[in-house]
């Protein structure tokens, strides 16, 4: 699912129902390098839609106007770390509400912001949820005109919603496997031999170790055994150490491949031959534009998403991304499925935010960032689908655009008798007049809004059936979490669908209020509100 729109309302939008509901956050924000630009100041004391009409940070395109919302952050401002975190802190408290108690956040960050970002995450997430900062190669070369160093790497940032959270080990290698033999023929199964030295002297491990040919080894100077001499009496009669095919080589110590754990703990250090480099997610998104310059600078290699989600995530769980630029996220989601067999689900947000006039991608006909993002995901579905139709049939991704209720808001300042007879008659009808040729906003639109006011998520929509024609009214049926359904229906009313419904017998009825029209209207209502409850069928009227 892709979200168009400014990430901040997106994530308050998502809280209902996503609360507790995300597996896993990775994030890639802006690093304030003092050329990036972000959202900042955010105004809590109007709607985003007021402020954006009090500031015209829309043009008359309905894009939002790069030069004012986009503020460049410049280092010589005295608030140049201050704004940075300001614009992170609301964002991060949000997301962690999405989280389940078992979920993790990875955050891409460079030295610039690094060490802020760590004591701000330590106040979010709790500094005893830190789990690592991951250190990633990012360049392959030198670069040969920098200043001092030729910086070569990058931070992921990673906690954990509670003390719960854990990262799974990456798979063995056949070459990891290969080293567990047994020679032996020992009952236990195939081991690897391991050193049975330290690298310090410690006297009770200082002692000779016989073999079985006699021959006395002593650990070399400067360092002593891994055991004291009880302990290695115990493994000989073990057998748990080698001495060779012929019993007269030095002691090792062997590791049964029955004791060790089924996948490797991930390191803090990755390489750009483990996980690629930014030339790699260069190449990749130009590749897949047809071209041989990158639409978008500098996107993350998808080898190095698909290592956060394969340590951090289950086959069935959901991700987000709510700083999706050039969508790596959703691709990398899309290529672990297919090698995995997974079903992870990914919700990515990108602001469109207006591309230069200069920049190859504008010169293309994108006119935001996300509209690269929007076209890389379909790009990737297409390719995927055309080299493996028979694993992606129902590879999707479901657009939505972050927009004005479609519905009216209750004054609430309302206290007069004829503001409050006004504000009856306004609601008659609950939805807004989409247009001049429309009389109600588009049912699509409607629908997923009540998806998300009832709990259930925009991811929802893929559980619906298609739109079912019942005796001349459309109907939407949502299978619910409790496998029961839910109907809803923004056509006006009559006794035939009444029967259609009591038929069917499903959970809920969702229906707007002008649903019901003529003179009996309200009669119509209760009518049907007393025969549903009899039934046990929830009815909400909007």
């Amino acid at each position: 699912m892709l979200i168009e729109g400014e990430n901040l309302e997106v994530l308050r939008v998502l809280q209902k129902s996503y609360y507790g509901k995300v597996k896993m956050i990775y994030i890639d924000p802006p690093y304030n390098t003092g050329n990036d630009s972000f959202v900042y100041p955010d105004n809590y004391s109007e709607t985003l839609d007021e402020y954006q009409r009090r500031t015209g940070e829309k043009n008359e395109a309905g894009y939002l106007n790069k030069q004012s919302l986009w503020k460049k952050n410049s280092k010589e401002s005295g608030q140049y770390h201050s704004a940075w975190l300001s614009m992170m802190y609301p964002r991060l408290y949000l997301a962690r509400n999405l989280l389940r108690d078992d979920g993790v956040i990875f955050i891409s960050i460079d030295d610039n912001e690094a060490a802020n970002l760590k004591v701000l995450c330590d106040e979010v997430f709790g500094a005893e949820n830190f789990i690592a900062n991951v250190v990633w190669q990012k360049k392959y070369s030198t670069k040969a005109d920098s200043k001092n160093f030729s910086e070569s790497h990058e931070f992921l940032i990673c906690y954990g919603k509670s003390t719960s959270a854990q990262i799974k080990g990456l798979p063995r290698s056949e070459s990891q496997e290969a080293t567990y033999k047994n020679p032996d023929a020992d009952h236990r199964g195939p081991w690897a031999s391991d050193n049975l030295l330290r690298t310090e002297a410690r006297d009770y491990a200082i002692f000779p170790i016989a073999a079985p040919n006699g021959q006395e080894y002593w650990p070399p100077e400067g360092s002593s055994w891994r055991f004291n001499r009880e302990k290695v009496k115990e493994l000989i009669a073990d057998n748990r150490i080698w001495f060779g095919e012929a019993g007269n080589s030095k002691p090792r110590l062997k590791r049964f491949r029955s004791d060790v754990r089924e996948a490797i703990p991930p390191q803090t250090i990755w390489t750009f031959d483990q996980v690629g480099h930014t030339d790699e997610g260069t190449k990749q998104l130009a590749e897949l534009f047809g071209g041989t310059r990158s639409p978008f600078s500098h996107p993350k290699p998808t080898r190095l998403l698909q290592r956060v989600f394969q340590i951090a995530s289950g086959e069935n769980d959901i991700l987000l991304d709510f700083f999706a630029g050039s969508g790596s996220t959703a691709q990398a989601v899309m290529d672990l499925n297919l090698a995995d067999g997974g079903n992870r689900q990914c919700i990515c947000v990108q602001m469109p935010e207006v591309l230069d006039e200069d920049s190859e991608a504008y010169k293309a006909g994108y006119r935001t960032i996300a509209d690269i993002t929007r076209a890389r995901i379909d790009k990737v579905i297409a390719k995927l689908q055309a080299e493996h139709p028979d694993k992606t049939a129902d590879l999707a991704c479901a657009h939505f655009t972050l927009a004005p209720s479609n519905f009216k808001v209750w004054r609430g300042d309302a206290n007069s008798t004829e503001a409050l007879r006004e504000q009856l008659q306004l609601f008659q009808s609950a939805e807004k007049q989409a247009t001049d040729t429309q009389d109600q906003p588009d049912q699509t639109a409607m629908l997923a809004e009540l998806l998300l006011k009832h709990g259930l998520g925009a991811l929802g929509v893929h559980a619906i059936s298609k739109p079912k024609q019942l005796v001349g009214v459309t109907i939407y049926r949502v299978r619910m979490p409790d496998d029961r359904d839910m109907w809803l229906c923004f056509e006006p009313y009559t006794e035939a669908l009444k029967t259609e419904i009591t038929k069917a017998k499903p959970a809920k009825v969702v229906m707007l209020n002008s649903c019901f029209v003529g003179p009996k209207a309200d009669e119509l209502l209760s009518n049907l509100q007393l025969e549903l409850a009899g039934l046990e069928i929830g009815l909400t009227v909007i």
